[in-house]
């Protein structure tokens, strides 16, 4: 019985997509066939992508890897080496189901149930768009996108996959957090008061670099050193500080209504540091009247903060991503200490319980809303800073400016590329502000 319920919703899942997703390789027809198993389709093969096809075959579900697709064949190669020399057999990717190119997306969606997109966020609009369409089950790493046309190409994909029953999760991955919800719980139910203000941190020492190498063309060299350009990443308050980002809306349980702040390249301002800034402070301002302050940086050498604090008209709240929870009442009183004992990976519980869902015939996940208002929230943010104008979000929303390349390929040019010099053009408030809103 199982067996057949877990069919016949995945049948009717795709079925909704419309009569040209029912092919020979459609979910409906394989698991009619009488397969149990749930098939998966891995599309961006770097390190993230690998960390979440461990996690879906953790998730204790039957579960096999039947296609993969990456623009670059060595990224491709490289983790499904490592995945047969962990999951064995259950990776099932011959070489006519590994797709390598700026396109390989379209045919891995064809052959899966469920899909995982992790390559770099301004992919994710597209992809996310096509797997919705061709009526599959999604886990999207966040941020969701990289400018406001692919924020509004979520949304809009995001009705069709809530239309189809198509179970969706984002990778904020504190929603799935067991010190996260049960704080965020007490403070919805009133434990400390309204939420009047905050303060959300990620300061860090900054991520990897990946050097130009000979004969690399321009676009090659981007995608490769993806975290430094916009249209791939979104810089760092997007695709890292959208994980605090995502708290404050949380806790609010609303969306700012304008965003002021400031910014700057204040150490990585060499050639390898592409476009992006290397800290950002920015004030979210909510219809209540709310003010969240929020840091972050990529500064080496000097003290990290990764976490978030809330005053309340009861009270406050600490909270981290290493399993702490601290509620406290207007006199300071400790009223709630989360105990971490026992507490499941929250990576893990994502795959856990969306595989659990899909397998079990069950439509529980609807996760493009927030991911896409909370990314959004971070791309205003830069926004803001990059001009150093406040930024209403309603006017935010009509934006019409296209950060993603006019073509995808390798010999194409990004819209971004350096001068003589090799330095890349960098925001300066209140110049050429008509670029960015």
């Amino acid at each position: 019985m199982e067996s057949l319920k877990r069919r016949d919703f995945i049948k009717s899942s795709s079925a909704l997509a419309g009569a040209t997703v029912l092919t020979a390789s459609s979910v409906g027809q394989v698991f009619a066939a009488g397969s149990d198993v749930i098939k998966v389709a891995l599309i961006g093969c770097g390190g993230r992508g690998t960390g979440a096809t461990f996690d879906a075959f953790n998730s204790g579900q039957n579960i096999q890897l039947v296609a993969m697709a990456d623009a670059f064949k060595d990224n491709l190669d490289a983790t499904h080496k490592t995945l047969v020399e962990k999951f064995g057999d259950k990776i099932n990717v011959p070489d006519s189901r590994k797709y390598v190119g700026f396109d390989g997306y379209k045919a891995a969606i064809k052959d899966a149930d469920v899909v995982i997109l992790t390559t770099p966020p301004g992919f994710r609009p597209d992809h996310f768009a096509a797997a919705v369409k061709a009526g599959k089950h999604v886990f999207m790493e966040k941020p969701v996108a990289t400018d406001i046309p692919g924020i509004r190409k979520v949304l809009e994909a995001a009705k069709e996959a809530k239309a189809k029953k198509l179970n969706l999760v984002v990778g904020l991955q504190r929603r799935y957090q067991t010190n996260y919800r049960e704080a965020i719980k007490r403070i919805q139910d009133g434990a400390i008061g309204d939420v009047v203000s905050g303060q959300v941190y990620w300061n860090s020492g900054g991520v990897w670099v990946r050097p130009r190498k000979p004969g690399q063309t321009e676009m090659e060299y981007q995608m490769r050193n993806w975290y430094y350009f916009n249209w791939l990443c979104g810089d760092h308050i997007v695709e890292q500080h959208v994980h605090n980002i995502d708290i404050a809306n949380w806790i609010k349980g609303k969306y700012p209504v304008s965003i002021q702040g400031t910014g700057s390249r204040a150490h990585r301002d060499g050639k390898d540091y592409g476009e992006i800034y290397d800290n950002f402070s920015i004030e979210m301002t909510y219809d209540d009247g709310a003010v969240v302050y929020s840091q972050c940086r990529h500064f080496e050498g000097i003290s990290n903060r990764v976490d978030e604090t809330f005053q309340a008209t009861k009270g406050r709240v600490y909270l981290s991503a290493g399993n702490q929870a601290v509620l406290w009442d207007a006199q300071g009183k400790e009223i709630y200490r989360h105990d971490p004992k026992g507490n499941p990976n929250a990576y893990q519980q994502e795959h856990k319980e969306l595989f659990a869902a899909i397998a079990n015939g069950e439509y529980k996940f609807d996760n493009a809303e927030y991911g896409a208002y909370s990314t959004l929230t971070g791309i205003i943010g830069r926004i803001a800073c990059y001009t150093g104008k406040v930024i209403k979000w309603d006017e935010a929303m009509q934006s019409n400016i296209d950060i993603m390349p006019a073509q995808y390929s390798f010999d194409a040019q990004p819209k971004i590329v350096p001068n003589a010099d090799g330095l890349y053009p960098v925001a300066v408030p209140g110049i050429n502000v008509e670029k960015y809103i």
